[in-house]
């Protein structure tokens, strides 16, 4: 069973959303931007903000919850079933090349496995959202 805190993992999940929505962007050219809709302005620079805010949230974690994280989203992808978490756990730790915000952030689809890692021991989001506000 995961010792992280739900919130903390419910937040992970929420900036990951946003990440997820924004716009990739494309590279500037030299036509007139008022001719383009300005489209040009929806880079991913636009939006680092929440990748920054994100990638520091993750990197204040300690060491056994950033495992716990991954571990989470690996169980939450079918790499591990709740029953494997302490195995799932011991693996994030030896594999741990780099910063952890780096390769969760740099996973596709990471809200939505958190969110399959947490429902995989009854746990979820209800309602965080609503107490941020």
């Amino acid at each position: 069973m995961p010792e992280i805190n739900t919130d903390k993992v419910c937040f992970v999940i929420v900036k990951a959303r946003e990440i997820e929505a924004e716009d990739e962007g494309m590279q500037p050219d030299a036509s007139n931007p008022s001719d383009d809709k300005f489209v040009s302005v929806l880079t991913e620079a636009g939006y680092s903000p929440n990748r920054r805010e994100l990638a520091e949230f993750i990197e204040a974690m300690d060491v056994d919850e950033q495992a716990e994280l991954v571990a989470l989203a690996w169980v939450g992808r079918g790499d591990f079933s709740a029953e494997e978490w302490d195995t799932a756990v011991i693996e994030a730790k030896e594999r741990r090349k780099g910063p952890t915000s780096r390769y969760l952030i740099g996973i596709p689809l990471l809200a939505s496995y958190l969110e399959a890692g947490l429902d995989a021991f009854d746990e979820g989001c209800e309602g965080f959202e609503e107490d941020r506000q």
